[in-house]
């Protein structure tokens, strides 16, 4: 079972059902978490991740894809069996060779701070889940409008058990 919360709308945290945690793009490391940053750090503390590569952590395979001359960092990690994309503002135009990394994304999470670039990634990468998340130039909403879910219901949690939606697009707004 995965578990997905926001402490803020703008950060994701997933925990695994071995409790490993991983939290993406918090203002600061999270103690007892593996943390991921967008950008890259001189000298990373223990347990943070903030460099393009692969790292495999707690059983999570976890790829850091770096985009403006590695300058931004973006993440798609594999837990238990399903593949994570959580895309951090600002949104590169992707390539192909990007696209390849990410690999079959199961679920997305996208900070939109460009919708209409969100909506060409989310396109591509057509995934059976997407996250919406906040950026610092953008809300929740603006995803939801590109992608036609505005008015969605935002819960303080989603859990993934079992398997992922067989057909169509599950849309989950996490209360922050």
């Amino acid at each position: 079972m995965l578990t997905f919360t926001s402490s803020d709308g703008r950060s994701l945290q997933i925990e695994t059902g071995n409790k490993v945690k991983l939290a993406f793009f918090p203002p600061k490391a999270v103690a007892g978490a593996i943390t991921l940053f967008c950008k890259p750090e001189e000298e990373p503390a223990e347990g943070t991740i903030s460099w393009p590569g692969e790292y495999d952590m707690g059983g999570v395979s976890i790829r850091g894809i770096g985009q403006g001359e590695g300058g931004h960092v973006s993440f798609v990690c594999e837990a238990e069996g399903v593949r994570i994309a959580v895309l951090s503002a600002p949104l590169h135009d992707w390539t192909d060779h990007d696209f390849s990394l990410l690999g079959d994304v199961a679920i997305l999470a996208i900070q939109g701070d460009d919708p209409k670039l969100a909506q060409k990634i989310i396109e591509e990468v057509d995934p059976r889940v997407i996250i919406p998340l906040a950026s610092e130039n953008s809300t929740v909403n603006d995803v939801l409008k590109v992608i036609g879910a505005v008015g969605t219901a935002a819960v303080s949690e989603w859990k993934l058990k079992g398997g992922l939606p067989a057909e169509g697009r599950q849309v989950i707004v996490l209360e922050s």
